[in-house]
């Protein structure tokens, strides 16, 4: 069987066949098709959420020693680039603290 390369491609990154389908305007069964004459395996949906890159929470500093007001904006900003809203404000510390308090 002739395989599209396109079809092949995205198989190979890891897609559905319902997605592959809906991209390329084809129905799933030839995609089904394809992956079957690949021999790979159906796309596993949980190990591709869990493959893509999550924000984490960088490490905390060592005892004794302070985030410069640099590192803290720059943390800030790959927190909200990360989630979505980029050029939200970050929280002053007053805010923080009584965050904490509640």
């Amino acid at each position: 069987m002739k395989v599209r390369a396109d079809i092949a491609a995205l198989i190979r990154e890891g897609h559905t066949n319902a997605y592959i389908a809906r991209r390329l305007y084809c129905d799933p069964s030839t995609v089904a098709r394809a992956r079957h004459a690949l021999r790979l395996p159906p796309a596993d949906k949980l190990g591709r959420i869990y493959a893509e890159a999550t924000p984490t929470r960088p490490a905390p500093p060592p005892p004794g020693s302070h985030w410069t007001p640099q590192q803290q904006d720059a943390h800030w900003t790959a927190l909200c680039h990360a989630v979505g809203t980029p050029g939200a404000p970050r929280p002053t510390d007053t805010e923080n603290a009584r965050q904490a308090a509640a």
